[in-house]
């Protein structure tokens, strides 16, 4: 491991993982655990090492790096054309959970899935912070009290039909 100039490996580390659970958590996506997003993220960053100079903050430099190497990961691994035109997710998203799937509001109207990586960015934007620990345990299939879910739905809900992506039909 390269250690920068004036740290010491642990105070490298300690840097990393603060960029790896502010950044990895945005990730998370169909078959992947925060744990796992947080592993990949952590090796990410600790390859990018050999690149950095003492020009920058290392923390910038990390969370840039992570940011992008993780959006590419994304794109190359589960995003496929379609026509030569198209873009469509080749996996489907995780849902909220199995009864109360919102998946057919999520067509356009040649009938492909929209970019979720839309939705998620906006849900991320717009939902309030409060909710925001209980919203990712529900993506990841760890237990949520049923009433927190049902908010936590309805909170979605308004986002996504205030963003345009959800319409009563």
């Amino acid at each position: 491991m390269k250690v920068p100039e004036g740290m010491t490996e642990q105070q490298v580390i300690d840097q990393i993982m603060i960029v790896v659970d502010r950044i990895a958590p945005r990730y998370i996506f169909y078959g992947y655990t925060v744990d796992d997003i947080k592993q990949e993220a952590f090796i990410i960053c600790m390859d990018a090492l050999n690149r950095f100079d003492n020009t920058r903050k290392l923390e910038n430099f990390l969370s840039v790096n992570l940011s992008n190497r993780l959006k590419n990961f994304v794109r190359d691994n589960h995003f496929t054309t379609n026509d030569s035109t198209e873009r469509i997710r080749l996996v489907k998203p995780a849902q909220l959970d199995n009864e109360d799937s919102l998946e057919e509001t999520f067509l356009d109207d040649d009938g492909y899935n929209i970019d979720i990586k839309d939705m998620v960015g906006i849900i991320n934007r717009d939902l309030p912070p409060f909710m925001r620990m209980d919203y990712l345990r529900m993506m990841n299939d760890v237990y949520v009290p049923i009433a927190r879910k049902v908010d936590i739905k309805e909170t979605i809900k308004t986002i996504l039909e205030d963003n345009g992506f959800y319409e009563e039909g």
